[in-house]
């Protein structure tokens, strides 16, 4: 398959963006990453080309090998990053060239554990997702269910997948021909601004789980998963090392981020490093190298300490 990969980031997320790229190459993606962002490239990525991409014509593109490119596409759009997502998307497959088949979506702090080509594969059968840990158990009755099937009614379409869980908008994927998904995505977006006046500039979760969109855009995608004709194909939050056992990527969700913590004073507090953090560190110098040797040891080293220190003293 001919594939892209796509994120989106501002400022700070820039060092996701490249251990993201350093893990695709580690485990043999080959093609181009397209990285929709706003302000300004970070030191890294300042010796890119111009490269002028249709509606981005201010984008310019990074060599990384023969093999592995990114396109950084400057962004104007008012709104947070993490609800243009659909949008993003088809904007892409949209004016790139013809023969791409397909696009992945990651968020800038996820890094992947597996070959690519178990990816492609998991493409092949359809939209893959992944489980939350947080409301992952919700069945077809769930109350929340219950309101977004009304919703999906009340838009003159019906449910097609029959979802057990919640699942995380921090990775999802779609074949060319199925972008009909993302259009779904993008609408359940739009709703919640038209219908229920969620603010698509922020990106903090409300309050009341009886609104649709609690969860803004995360809700949105899995009010399309449940009324998309396209499969959607699901695997567990070990997936993205919300749990241990995964081994496919890991997902820093929360905050600080690997890049911004203490582990030192995160570890004060009971929250010794975590599997998303130690894979973190692991693809931050490799065909993109951004940080000094001596830092990485340095880092890797506290992970460690911390890490051992953590089998003795934690919060839980």
């Amino acid at each position: 398959m001919n594939c892209i990969v796509c994120t989106l980031f501002e400022g700070h997320y820039h060092y996701g963006v490249a251990a993201l790229a350093n893990s695709l190459h580690k485990n043999g993606f080959k093609g181009s990453i397209y990285a929709g962002y706003r302000g300004t490239l970070p030191a890294w990525a300042q010796v890119s080309s111009p490269e002028s991409i249709e509606e981005w014509p201010n984008s310019t593109t990074l060599t990384i090998t023969a093999d592995l490119k990114i396109h950084f596409l400057p962004l104007s759009i008012q709104h947070h990053l993490t609800n243009y997502k659909p949008e993003f998307v088809i904007r892409l497959l949209n004016s790139l060239n013809s023969d791409i088949s397909g696009v992945f979506y990651f968020d800038p702090d996820i890094v992947i554990k597996c070959k690519w080509s178990f990816f492609e594969k998991w493409l092949s059968f359809g939209v893959p997702v992944i489980h939350e840990i947080t409301n992952n158990d919700m069945p077809a009755s769930h109350p929340v269910r219950n309101i977004w099937q009304q919703l999906i009614l009340k838009n003159g379409l019906e449910v097609k997948n029959n979802i057990q869980s919640y699942i995380n908008a921090g990775f999802w994927g779609l074949k060319k021909e199925d972008i009909e998904f993302a259009y779904l995505y993008k609408m359940f977006v739009e709703i919640s601004v038209s219908d229920f006046n969620i603010d698509i500039n922020d990106f903090t979760f409300d309050l009341d789980r009886t609104n649709p969109f609690f969860a803004k855009d995360q809700d949105a995608l899995n009010i399309a998963a449940m009324c998309s004709k396209v499969p959607v194909i699901e695997y567990g939050p070990e997936a993205m090392d919300f749990i241990h056992g995964g081994k496919v990527m890991s997902h820093a969700i929360g905050s600080p981020k690997p890049w911004k913590k203490n582990y030192f004073q995160s570890f004060l507090q009971g929250n010794p490093p975590s599997l998303p953090d130690r894979e973190y560190w692991n693809h931050t110098n490799d065909v993109i190298k951004i940080y000094s040797d001596i830092y990485l040891r340095m880092k890797q080293t506290e992970l460690k300490i911390m890490s051992f220190l953590g089998r003795f003293y934690r919060k839980y």
